[in-house]
């Protein structure tokens, strides 16, 4: 598939789709990659993965985890017990309040039970936009496709989207994808991104979608001297 002149909506919606089975190809085990078991321990650590890195978290979720095992025991948590568990984590008091809040919340108003759609989500303390797609989408109960920092650059990139803001993005991409890729499609995108196309140095010379990609705001490399 060559990338000539001006891109017509349905050649942009083949690409992406073409985009999108090249990558699963190379990456079929993609998924998340925070650890966890129940629906409260993803909201969690999807809570705590703000600024920063699933790596970080896994560290110290199982002892959270283990002193916190339910929805129950983190409503009644000690905000500063909880802060000393994820302070390694950044923002940690703000993060801590909002798990025990939105824990509260949920037993209060959901008989203890993590909300299943994107909207009632968003209603929970430190619960944005994406975070409530992202728990969504892994739960399996709605459908989204939602933008991270690594999918917002390699949208640009692809030249999949001219927008600026995580949530038009979001838009454009839906429009070019059926929806039963965008759970998927939204892992396969991260992956790709934080192994191939960082935003640094993207590797084009391995890259599996190469050859679909217009490279939108990639800088050359300089010419290596003889």
């Amino acid at each position: 598939m060559k990338l000539r002149g001006r891109e017509s909506k349905s050649d942009k919606r083949r690409r992406a789709v073409a985009v999108m089975d090249r990558l699963q190809a190379h990456m079929p085990e993609a998924k998340i990659e925070l650890d966890y078991g129940t629906p409260m321990q993803l909201l969690v650590s999807v809570i705590l993965s703000a600024q920063c890195t699933d790596k970080r978290v896994n560290m110290v979720t199982p002892e959270l985890f283990r002193r916190f095992p339910d929805v129950h025991a983190f409503a009644g948590a000690d905000v500063g017990e909880v802060e000393r568990l994820i302070r390694t984590c950044g923002m940690y008091r703000f993060k801590a309040r909002n798990i025990v809040a939105a824990a509260g919340q949920i037993v209060r108003e959901h008989g203890g039970e993590v909300p299943h759609t994107r909207e009632v989500l968003e209603s929970l303390p430190g619960v944005g936009h994406k975070s409530a797609g992202v728990v969504a989408i892994h739960l399996g109960t709605d459908q989204a496709f939602p933008v991270d920092t690594h999918i917002l650059r390699l949208s640009k990139r692809l030249g999949l989207s001219r927008q600026a803001h995580p949530d038009r993005v979001e838009e454009d991409l839906r429009d070019l994808l059926p929806p039963e890729r965008w759970a998927k499609g939204h892992q396969l995108l991260i992956w790709h991104g934080r192994r191939t196309c960082s935003a640094r140095t993207p590797a084009c010379e391995r890259c599996v979608v190469n050859a679909l990609c217009p490279k939108i705001g990639v800088a050359r490399r300089p010419a290596r001297a003889a």
